[in-house]
């Protein structure tokens, strides 16, 4: 059993994953890019670090931080979207280089369902993977480069959209009009199902294999994101009638196959503060 382990990225997922391996009696480093970040991170019995990881180096000391280390969570966000010239792949090289000199063995990556095309109808750990986008492109890349390093073992999670009590697609969609695909299905997951299923593969040390992550439920767009809407009262947004692309489906198999993993939010309940 695992120690002491290393969050890299407490940002909305990290931080409650780190103060989850606390509860649980593990020695915990916490990492974050925010300066304004790091007392309230010390403040939950996780020893913080500020550190920034680039396509050729790595700000702070990332030697210190992987000291010792017997599970490392990758959790830092590709951010193509909001800059088109990021280089996610060329930040993950670096970060491998020093998870080898560091001797740390274990990895969890923190990856997406955006590694499957939307066109692939139902998709699980066996389908093919096809991304539609560079995003999805340059986090594949990095999945293989993790997992084709024989000097750890890297365990993949592919998370779907993720939500949470202050945190819900529907806000960002609330009163938007002329949205496309009104029958592609939703793929998301409650930030506590994220927690225990990184919780679950740590315990159980399940290596080396890869997991989609995504409920067992997946309405159409238009009618989860219309009910979520009049539930919290606010503007439902509204899709064209056109007949666009049916979407992607995400299967969890490994999920039940692996850990006998049940979900604690199968519909995708929600409840805003």
């Amino acid at each position: 059993m695992p120690k002491k382990i290393a969050v890299l990225g407490c940002g909305w997922l990290g931080f409650p994953l780190a103060k989850s391996f606390v509860k649980k009696g593990y020695q915990v480093n916490g990492a974050t890019t925010s300066v304004d970040k790091i007392m309230n991170i010390a403040q939950h019995k996780i020893n913080p670090f500020l550190l920034a990881v680039h396509q050729k180096h790595i700000e702070g000391n990332i030697s210190y931080f992987l000291q010792d280390i017997d599970v490392l969570v990758v959790n830092i966000p590709p951010r193509i979207r909001s800059n088109s010239n990021a280089n996610y792949v060329g930040k993950i090289k670096t970060l491998t280089r020093k998870i080898v000199d560091c001797n740390v063995k274990k990895v969890v990556f923190v990856s997406s369902t955006s590694v499957y095309s939307n066109k692939d109808g139902e998709v699980t750990e066996q389908t093919p993977t096809n991304p539609d986008t560079e995003s999805g492109k340059q986090v594949l890349a990095s999945e293989e480069i993790l997992r084709n390093n024989a000097d750890f073992e890297t365990t993949i999670i592919r998370f779907g959209g993720l939500y949470g009590e202050d945190r819900h697609p529907v806000n960002m969609l609330s009163g938007r009009k002329n949205l496309t695909n009104p029958e592609a299905p939703v793929n998301l997951i409650h930030l506590d199902d994220c927690i225990e299923i990184i919780n679950n593969i740590i315990t159980q040390e399940i290596w080396g294999k890869t997991f989609n992550a995504a409920a067992p439920y997946h309405p159409t767009k238009e009618n989860y994101y219309t009910e979520q809407a009049l539930k919290l009262g606010i503007t439902p947004p509204q899709y064209e009638k056109s007949n666009g692309d049916k979407g992607k489906t995400v299967n969890s198999i490994n999920l039940d196959r692996y850990l006998g993993y049940k979900f604690i939010h199968p519909k995708l309940d929600y409840k805003a503060r």
